[in-house]
């Protein structure tokens, strides 16, 4: 079943390998895909759905160096180049909106102040063009700030349309700005966006609809990471994680979204299931951060009824031809975590295809 057709939205996949989006810093100081981010998503186009790497909807909102935007002229003109190259070999691609919220640093999204729920920063240190510098103390965002937020998530997703992507998927997962929504750890607002999981769910949900209602919600879709417990977005207490995320699910159900999109560690337990349920729209999984997905783990998922498709990232790093290898029953290239993230082909097109 996993290599079987699956219809999201209006947009048929041949097969239900979905490629994770993976922060590869590959976009220059300009934040704008060249050549080289063309050919490596390019190459992965058999994959049944590439989701692109995390892109930045305004430049506050950028997280890593050389991180791609969808921002500029010349950022929508590299993303059209990209989607040219995955059409032209019959895939499919959804742009990924990332809003990195105090995931961030002033040396790293060129001098913009570092925004947050809360004024609250992460315990740790940031890479920058300056070295490993402390996350700084973000500005909480003003309850009048959050339209013109909504709106840079509105206007990021039609520009992805006009380069070419099929679709669009909310990044509300690992600690970045609508996680951080979401968590009751690094949201301690006051207003009706903070508080009550309800409250919290609440500019998620905002910007799902102002999203849905300009490219439409058969070309959106939404990623989450319930207890995921990353860059300080704790989720440690069960009942008020299945209330926030409850509350978030139940509110876009009436959307009819591509689909929701859930990495946990458990996929098949009873927090995410009833997740999917609820949503009662097509489910896809990614069974763990940092952990690699195994064929046999992917298809059980979808064999067994937990999931309509998997998401995978670094058998889709190493493998460009996974859907091949996977299908045939092939050996597969193993990932190398020193070439993940860099400015050069090592690790990101330099993957071989098999060969008979």
């Amino acid at each position: 079943m996993l290599f079987s057709p699956l219809t999201l939205g209006e947009l048929e996949l041949p097969n239900r390998l979905v490629m994770a989006p993976l922060t590869r810093v590959r976009a220059g100081k300009e934040g704008v895909p060249g050549p080289l981010v063309a050919e490596h998503y390019r190459e992965r186009a058999s994959l049944g759905l590439i989701v692109s790497e995390g892109i930045y909807p305004s430049h506050a909102g950028q997280g890593y160096s050389g991180q791609p935007g969808l921002v500029t002229d010349a950022q929508q003109a590299g993303w059209g180049n990209v989607t040219s190259a995955v059409r032209a070999e019959g895939g499919r691609i959804f742009a990924q909106i990332m809003h990195a919220g105090r995931v961030s640093h002033e040396a790293v999204n060129g001098g913009y102040e570092v925004i947050a729920p809360s004024p609250i920063a992460i315990d740790g240190e940031i890479h920058t063009p300056l070295g490993k510098l402390a996350y700084p103390k973000p500005r909480a965002l003003g309850t009048g700030e959050l339209p013109a937020i909504i709106q840079e998530f509105v206007q990021a997703s039609v520009n992805a349309v006009s380069a070419g992507f099929d679709g669009v998927e909310l990044h509300s997962a690992n600690g970045y700005l609508l996680h951080e929504f979401l968590s009751p750890a690094s949201n301690q607002r006051d207003d009706v966006y903070g508080g009550s999981p309800e409250n919290r769910a609440r500019f998620v949900i905002e910007v799902a609809q102002a999203v849905a209602a300009v490219v439409g919600g058969d070309r959106v879709g939404i990623r989450i990471s319930p207890e995921h417990n990353i860059q300080g977005v704790l989720e440690t207490d069960a009942s008020d994680v299945l209330a926030t995320y409850g509350a978030l699910v139940d509110a876009i159900e009436p959307l009819n979204l591509a689909y929701l999109s859930i990495l946990h560690q458990d996929p098949s337990g009873e927090l995410i299931q009833g997740l999917r349920k609820r949503f009662g729209g097509p489910f896809l999984v990614n069974s763990g951060f940092g952990m690699v997905t195994t064929r046999d783990e992917a298809m059980g998922l979808v064999a067994d009824g937990h999931a309509d498709a998997v998401v995978v990232g670094r058998p889709a790093i190493a493998n460009p031809d996974l859907v091949r290898r996977w299908r045939e029953g092939l050996p597969v290239n193993e990932a190398n975590p020193a070439t993940f993230y860099g400015d050069g082909a090592e690790g990101y097109t330099d993957y071989p295809a098999y060969q008979n």
